[in-house]
């Protein structure tokens, strides 16, 4: 992945209200070195992060992935963003973006250890190709998360809903995929329901009925899930937040990997089991997540 930007941020109180909070912001070598040693997101992993789309310069779906990164922050105690400073952090970046894809990441970190204020920055990168992924589709296997369905309601201290920075477990899974001769990994609950992936959410087709796994399973809320969703409704096809039996990824009649940089990549076989690529669906699916989207 090339960098081609970072911004560091000097976070405000949410509460504060201002026209202008380019004087919070530093422009740093995408290259080079920004944090310090003690910054606990090295450390420890503790912050959260979000990582955006953006096409042509325009980035997608802005609002959805700071109600996001609010939404982390409150589940992991951090001071509240201002989403504000956060809107121009991510228009001041857009501005050095590239025609074609990039990957716009927001990261807030606790900051060093008893330290008074947390770390923030946001970087521009250009996006992997995707373009096989989304063409031929990816090979997935299963893997177990470690946890029943109804832990996330048992253990809240788990952060099962927040997008962190501790992505190791997620990470070790994609590798153990690859030995498994996959490209991809979907997790399942240790009662056998689906979850996600370690970096998409999932969706399957059953006829003219789209389906996923609902959210309070401890899984994220997908920012390109639920606008494929707004999508496919407006075209008048029924969608759905469901428990997922594992037994369901086989089963369906397609079902798609979605992520805000991938888009939607469609699975093309389940733990060594060929699976049918709808073709002509997943390419119209990619034309809207590739047009312009707030």
């Amino acid at each position: 992945m090339a960098w081609r930007f970072a911004l560091m941020i000097d976070p405000v109180a949410s509460d504060i209200r201002r026209n202008d909070f380019s004087d919070t912001f530093t422009v740093i070598d995408p290259g080079g070195a920004a944090l310090r040693v003690g910054d606990l997101s090295a450390q420890r992993g503790d912050g959260i992060f979000e990582s955006l789309g953006a096409i042509d310069g325009h980035v997608q779906e802005v609002e959805p992935h700071l109600a996001r990164l609010a939404h982390s922050a409150d589940l992991c105690e951090l001071p509240t963003p201002n989403l504000d400073q956060w809107r121009a952090a991510i228009a001041r970046v857009a501005a050095e973006a590239p025609a074609g894809e990039s990957v716009v990441k927001l990261i807030l970190s606790r900051g060093v250890e008893h330290g008074p204020t947390p770390t923030a920055w946001i970087t521009l990168a250009d996006a992997p190709d995707s373009a096989r992924a989304r063409t031929e589709g990816v090979r997935v296997t299963t893997l177990d998360r470690g946890y029943a369905s109804d832990v996330p309601a048992r253990a809240p201290w788990l952060l099962l809903g927040a997008k962190t920075l501790s992505y190791a477990v997620n990470m070790a899974a994609i590798r153990e995929a690859k030995r498994r001769g996959a490209d991809d990994a979907v997790f399942v609950t240790s009662d056998g329901f689906v979850l996600e992936a370690p970096t998409a959410s999932v969706v399957l087709r059953f006829g003219d009925r789209f389906v996923t796994p609902t959210p309070n399973a401890g899984i994220l809320h997908g920012t390109t899930q639920r606008s494929l969703f707004a999508h496919l409704e407006q075209r008048g096809f029924e969608t759905a937040y469901e428990t997922v039996p594992a037994s369901d990824l086989s089963r369906a009649d397609a079902a798609w990997l979605l992520s805000s940089v991938r888009l939607a990549a469609p699975i093309a076989a389940v733990d060594g089991e060929a699976k049918t690529v709808d073709r002509a669906l997943t390419d119209e699916l990619n034309a809207y997540l590739l047009s312009p989207r707030d």
